[in-house]
């Protein structure tokens, strides 16, 4: 038994009304704020189960399908434009309230028990390691000391191009003895080439987040962090042109320049350890959420191949150096082991919103077959998140929540909120 859905609650409504531009409908963003309450409160999150749930007032229920026409397919809002207004939105929570960093990744979205969802392709998986069905998803999150949120989010198009090419292989003939045989020859030959030159891969799409981001401005003394999946040239190369720096977690195997000859960054890891272990610095690091983190950190300003002069950082967190080290690159040159480190423990805050959107909000929930509308939702996953990031406890405290800090309300106790309040 679910609980009706009676109206907007209050803070649902007051957050929706920054948005209210980039709607040019009313009943359209009525719509698209009934889907946003049901991404927080609804069990079963996706259109049909928010649907099912509203009361609507007296004479004027709408139907169904005219709420998932206002939600992903009608013409009177774009999501460009609301992803924009969300960034613009949530930069006031990122000035003067501690280090902001911008991590960018990606995560899977599953959806192992339909063929016709877009973007979903059978695959290895190597988090869980086997096969599935899964959607692609780069997104681009903000954080501080105290919150995160998902500032960009796009939907990989699945690639298949061998499978494509195998078929024209396959398919192939030496004469076609009539016009119409040609034409339809030269069309799949098209279909196939334009296939090719739209697909893009993740870290091009991470290029285009980037680059959108920084076109707006609105975060402009964040950093950014990453791993090396997101690593390239273009990638570094636009954020130092921005006037900001960047760290990231590199191969083990990277060549990298050591005594005059490419040596791989494990090599040098071995020779520092077996004949100069005092070069691994004792450091007491400060790291997001006021954790403290004990390191044995070299670093050095090193020469790679198409990256130039970085400096190299390598970490470890045993004192006797047995673990294994972590790799950090950056482009600061100034910066010591201790800001490297600190910068890189916000690359793990993208993982959190992760599991937030996917847990509370519906990330991986809606089975929809449109391009347009597969990206509207997550887009609107994105905004559903900060909404509650942004609700208030109201109301006596709970023993349920000592666990917590005195001066912090957590997400359990925010959706409460919003669960009175509705």
């Amino acid at each position: 038994m679910y609980w009706p859905l009676v109206g907007l609650c209050k803070t649902v409504e007051k957050e929706m009304e920054g948005y209210r531009e980039v709607f040019s409908r009313e009943t359209g963003f009525s719509h698209v704020s009934r889907y946003i309450n049901g991404l927080l409160l609804s069990a079963n999150k996706t259109l049909q189960g928010i649907y099912s749930q509203i009361v609507w007032p007296y004479g004027k229920k709408v139907s169904r399908r005219a709420m998932h026409e206002s939600v992903f397919e009608s013409a009177g809002w774009s999501r460009e434009n609301l992803m924009q207004c969300h960034r613009q939105k949530v930069a006031p929570n990122y000035r003067g309230k501690g280090r902001t960093v911008i991590s960018v990744d990606w995560t899977f979205s599953y959806h192992p028990y339909s063929q016709k969802i877009y973007g979903a392709k059978a695959g290895y998986d190597y988090v869980h390691r086997c096969k599935s069905r899964y959607q692609t998803v780069v997104t681009a999150a903000i954080a501080n000391p105290h919150r995160v949120d998902g500032i960009g989010v796009e939907v990989q198009q699945p690639n298949y191009q061998k499978e494509e090419l195998a078929y024209l292989k396959m398919t192939r003939q030496e004469n076609y003895e009539t016009m119409e045989q040609v034409r339809e020859r030269l069309i799949e030959l098209l279909h196939y080439y334009q296939h090719q030159q739209s697909y893009q891969k993740r870290t091009e799409m991470a290029i285009e987040i980037v680059k959108q981001i920084e076109v707006e401005g609105n975060y402009p003394q964040a950093d950014y962090a990453f791993d090396q999946g997101v690593l390239t040239v273009e990638l570094t190369s636009l954020i130092e042109s921005a006037g900001k720096h960047w760290v990231s977690e590199i191969e083990k195997t990277r060549l990298v320049m050591w005594d005059g000859k490419w040596t791989q960054a494990q090599l040098v890891d071995e020779h520092l350890k077996q004949n100069y272990p005092d070069s691994f610095r004792h450091k007491k690091v400060h790291c997001r959420n006021d954790e403290i983190r004990e390191i044995w950190a070299f670093s050095k300003v090193i020469r790679l191949r198409k990256y130039g002069r970085k400096r190299l950082t390598i970490i470890h967190e045993q004192a006797d150096l047995s673990d294994s080290p972590r790799f950090l690159l950056t482009d600061a040159h100034h910066w010591d082991a201790s800001r490297v480190f600190a910068t890189w423990s916000f690359r793990w805050p993208v993982e959190t919103f992760h599991q937030f959107a996917k847990q509370l909000v519906g990330f991986e929930d809606a089975q929809l077959r449109n391009e347009e509308a597969v990206k509207r939702h997550f887009c609107l996953s994105c905004v559903a998140q900060s909404v509650l990031q942004d609700a208030s406890c109201g109301g006596q405290n709970s023993e349920r929540f000592n666990f917590a800090d005195v001066n912090e309300q957590t997400i359990g106790q925010r959706l409460y909120s919003l669960s009175r309040e509705a």
